[in-house]
């Protein structure tokens, strides 16, 4: 028990510091990611051997075969493949945590959009600054 003690400790103090940011799976490590809901050392490696991911539907695909839904949907509270504004499909604007039908649209209905501060500004129209910087890391232009 006291050799045990000390790891779940570090364990513990390193959750916080990836529950407040957004993981990349593209540049993820094999420790980050086991150390997220979901992801044992086998998926995490499968993830690592696949990339590099050019959608969030792609990863979805490879995690799908192994993670129920609302598995899924927790581990992409922390783990994601940022969505390009201006390309993305519907289906992975869908795949944000949170995202329903009508929020997609409203992602669609401003396309193009020059900056990630036109986005939030649009976004602002509909949903409280808190939850327009959380969508906002699950974004890219590029």
């Amino acid at each position: 028990m006291k050799k045990l003690l000390p790891a779940v400790v570090a364990l513990c103090l390193s959750l916080p510091a990836i529950a407040e940011g957004l993981l990349d799976a593209n540049t993820a490590t094999l420790e980050e990611m086991t150390a997220l809901p979901h992801m044992d050392e086998v998926l995490a490696q499968s993830v690592i051997d696949n990339r590099p991911y050019i959608s969030i539907g792609i990863l979805d695909e490879l995690l799908s075969a192994d993670l129920s839904e609302e598995e899924l949907e927790a581990l992409y509270g922390h783990l994601f493949v940022p969505v390009n504004l201006n390309t993305a499909a519907e289906s992975d604007i869908l795949l944000i945590p949170g995202v329903g039908n009508k929020m997609a649209h409203e992602f669609e209905e401003y396309r193009p959009y020059s900056s990630i501060e036109q986005f939030r500004r649009e976004m602002g129209k509909y949903v409280d600054q808190e939850e327009v910087a959380r969508l906002a890391m699950y974004v890219t232009l590029d």
